[in-house]
Order: structure tokens, then sequence, then C-alpha cells
């Protein structure tokens, strides 16, 4: 039996300094996450699970009031910690292209890619052990997806994750915790 594991990036939030874990999403944001809703509901997700930021868990709020269904926050799925140097949005994508090319390089006040991996992997882990079989639907971020993602498929990349867009779905199949099939669920047109 397949567990299905729906990986969501949050919906487009205006970046403030000093408040990732509360910084909600743009009004287009609120607007992209019923859109998400739409997606998921015709999924029927039985579990929601988020990143603690703000963020991530608007991004799937609709979906689970939807589906009737709280939403569990894992710290797991939260976003990395680029770092002093990534803090400024003009270095960022720079910042994070130095991370996924140098997977055990941390910027001061960051995480590696192999830190965050870690913590990401471990929580996904559990999550395919509790929930085996049943499709569950994870508001995370960017960073974070692709760095999971990329554990088991090498495809998923700095280029990768330049790629996805705000918010975004991706499907990823599993059989017991090996990777058989990722689909990408979002277009811009929904």
């Amino acid at each position: 039996m397949r567990t299905h594991v729906y990986m969501i990036r949050h919906a487009e939030s205006p970046y403030l300094p000093g408040q990732e874990l509360t910084r909600g999403l743009s009004e287009k944001g609120w607007q992209d996450a019923q859109r998400v809703a739409e997606v998921l509901q015709a999924e029927q997700i039985d579990v929601f699970i988020s990143s603690p930021y703000a963020r991530a868990s608007q991004t799937i709020e609709a979906a689970a009031k939807q589906a009737n269904r709280e939403i569990k926050l894992e710290p797991g799925f939260r976003e990395r910690e680029v770092g002093a140097w990534g803090e400024e949005c003009e270095y960022f994508v720079q910042a994070v292209e130095h991370l996924f090319a140098n997977p055990e390089f941390a910027f001061p006040g960051g995480e590696s890619n192999a830190a965050a991996g870690d913590r990401g992997i471990a929580a996904l882990h559990e999550i395919l052990k509790l929930h085996h079989g049943k499709k569950i639907a994870i508001g995370t971020h960017g960073n974070i997806m692709t760095i999971i993602m990329n554990y088991y498929d090498l495809s998923y990349d700095f280029s990768f994750w330049k790629t996805t867009s705000m918010p975004d779905i991706y499907k990823l199949s599993f059989e017991n915790d090996r990777l058989v099939d990722a689909a990408r669920l979002w277009t811009e047109q929904h």
C-alpha cells in the first residue's frame, strides 16, 4: 500500500526581517491558498501537517478546514536557517546556491543542507511510519522541501529549487520509505 505525501511550498509571503515565525501570507498568497485547497480537496487528504511558521500553515488552512481536519505542527519541516550572509534579500539566491553546492557548509547562525536535511528527513520518516497508507499534506518551505526531495533523488537540486513557485505542490508516492513516484500538482493556471 502506498503512502502519498503532498509537499506544499507556502504561498506568497512578504519578507519581514526578524519575523520568520510569524509573517503571514500576502493578499495574493491567501487567494492562492484557496486554490491549494481546491487541488487538495480532489486528493482527499487524510492528515495535515505543517511547519510551525505561519505562512506554511496558512497555505494549507483552508484545505484542512474543508476536510474537517486539524493541522499538526512539526518543527522538522520549518524552513532552513540560511544564516547571516543570506539574510540580505539581494544575496539570498547566491547564498542558497552556495549551500546546495557545499552541503556541509553553514553560514554563521545558519544550517547546512546536511543539518537541515537530517531534521527534515527524520520528520518525514516518522510521518511515513505513523501514517502508512494515508494521504498526508505537509505545509512547508522551498529550501527544506527541495532538500528533503533531494535525499530521494539528486535531480531535486538548486536548479530545481529555482523553478519552484509560491505556492507549489508535489505529490510524492512512497512504498514504505522508498520514493516510487513524484508529480507536480500545482500549475500557474490554478
